[in-house]
């Protein structure tokens, strides 16, 4: 395994470097935002921020470092409410939502979340909160972490399926109900000989791909949370 910029010694800038790790993180969660992972290199980094990338390798010896810092700036925005002020079903309800609208709000997430572990301070702190709400169930010691790792899985899975339809509708040129529409009838066609097929095509008459892609998912984080609250003590 490669060593991370979460295990190796950070080294001190220069005292006359003006340029910081938080400035650098910022404005590359822009630009990855934006045009994704392969529009972000370091020497554009550099010319957004106005200085040169001697002054980034200070800070962030290389671009893989770089998105290991951004993958854990994303952790940091999920929120884990404390079970005391919610109860640990509707706090685990916020948590997958949270985490949701996190991996939309950055689609390049899933290209890199699985190709790293998630070992910075962020993601450590994230981890910690949420076996503080997923233990107030009554889960023992080890079901409290099968349980968050099965609601994360969930969420994760089902939100990078999300960005990829999305990404999917947009660069097919048209309207998302075009898209839809233009999709719904070739399955409908593919499903010639499958006369339960045809009927489920023929149910999904919804034209908004965010209803349709939020309908789906709520459905299946409530059955999930339905099936960890029937194994929960409390």
């Amino acid at each position: 395994m490669r060593e991370t910029i979460w295990t190796r010694q950070r080294k001190a800038a220069p005292a006359r470097e003006t340029l910081s790790r938080e400035q650098i993180v910022a404005a590359a969660m822009q630009v990855l935002d934006t045009e994704g992972v392969t529009g972000l290199s370091m020497r554009k980094l550099a010319a957004k921020l106005g200085s040169g990338a001697t002054s980034l390798y200070w800070h962030v010896p290389t671009k893989d470092d770089l998105i290991d810092l951004l993958i854990d700036e994303v952790w940091g925005e999920i929120d884990v409410p404390e079970p005391d002020l919610a109860g640990w079903r509707s706090g685990a309800l916020l948590f997958g939502h949270s985490m949701r609208s996190a991996v939309l709000r950055h689609p390049w997430l899933p290209e890199v979340m699985y190709t790293r572990p998630s070992i910075g301070p962020k993601a450590m702190g994230l981890g910690a909160r949420g076996m503080v709400l997923f233990g107030a169930a009554g889960f023992s010691e080890r079901e409290v972490d099968l349980a968050m790792g099965a609601v994360m899985s969930y969420v994760l899975g089902t939100a990078s399926a999300e960005v990829a339809t999305r990404e999917m509708a947009r660069k097919s040129g048209s309207s998302e109900p075009e898209w839809i529409a233009e999709l719904l009838e070739q399955a409908q066609s593919a499903a010639g000989d499958y006369p339960a097929m045809q009927e489920s095509v023929r149910r999904r008459t919804v034209t908004d791909l965010n209803t349709s892609l939020t309908e789906t998912f709520v459905y299946g984080f409530d059955a999930l949370l339905d099936g960890l609250q029937a194994r929960a003590k409390n």
